[in-house]
């Protein structure tokens, strides 16, 4: 049954994405904050409500408290494509900061671009970073909070990568606090898979980590926060929906 409701929804869902970023082209003539407001308010919230509706997957936002609509940098643990779609029906108007090749991608590409979004080249080393730096302080500027991932690609449930420079990087130069996003969305949405499991993912907002501290000190702050944090929520899960420890289980007889 799992697999009929995620095939069902992931049609819907491509689909609405698709149908989105081809409609976009009509609204780039408009004020941005229109184009905003259709996917920030109306398509990714519809997406939302038919993941709920048809896989049962719900989402619970925790640390509202901490949530800060601009003037602020949100450091994300990435585990799913959940947090790409729905973080920002959360923080309006946020920018990610995004690989290049996605820009490269036929509407979707093109959509992101006029969204505001902030591509890398991950293979340009310094210029990237000064590059990452400039259009951040332009998007900044205008009101609009930046979301980076950390590990800068996904990570499996229970497991982390290096975090990289790029996130002290901004902290340093933007001088702005940094919020720590824990999520346990690997555990309900596969990676590398279609399938939606049903059950509620908790995305938590904690507090922020204030300007100031040296590049190693933020590091290893932000590092336990959000890796302390998400192991927590882990382990609810597995108390709540015991076959996450399944699914655990098969993630790690994965490479």
């Amino acid at each position: 049954m799992i697999f009929v409701r995620s095939l069902i929804f992931n049609i819907f869902c491509y689909g609405l994405i698709l149908a989105g970023t081809i409609f976009s082209i009509v609204l780039m003539p408009f004020p941005k904050k229109i184009y905003i407001h259709f996917w920030n308010d109306f398509m990714q919230p519809l997406n939302r409500f038919l993941l709920k509706l048809i896989c049962g997957l719900d989402i619970e936002i925790r640390g509202q408290e901490n949530i800060r609509q601009s003037g602020v940098i949100y450091a994300c643990k990435h585990q799913s494509a959940m947090e790409t779609y729905y973080l920002t029906t959360v923080i309006k108007s946020g920018v990610f900061i995004l690989k290049r090749e996605l820009h490269f991608i036929p509407f979707f590409g093109w959509a992101s671009h006029f969204y505001g979004m902030i591509p890398i080249n991950r293979a340009a080393g310094s210029a990237a970073m000064k590059k990452m730096l400039a259009e951040a302080q332009k998007r900044v500027a205008k009101g609009r909070p930046i979301i980076i991932f950390p590990e800068g690609t996904r990570t499996k449930p229970e497991t982390t990568t290096q975090y990289k420079p790029g996130v002290a990087f901004l902290y340093q130069n933007l001088k702005l606090p940094v919020v720590p996003v824990a999520l346990n969305t690997g555990l309900f949405w596969e990676k590398a898979s279609f399938l939606r499991h049903p059950g509620k993912v908790i995305i938590e907002f904690l507090p922020p980590i204030d300007p100031g501290l040296d590049k190693k000190e933020f590091m290893d702050v932000l590092k336990q926060k959000i890796e302390n944090k998400c192991e927590e929520l882990n382990q609810e899960a597995f108390k709540k929906y015991p076959y996450t420890v399944n699914l655990l289980k098969k993630y790690k007889g994965t490479k």
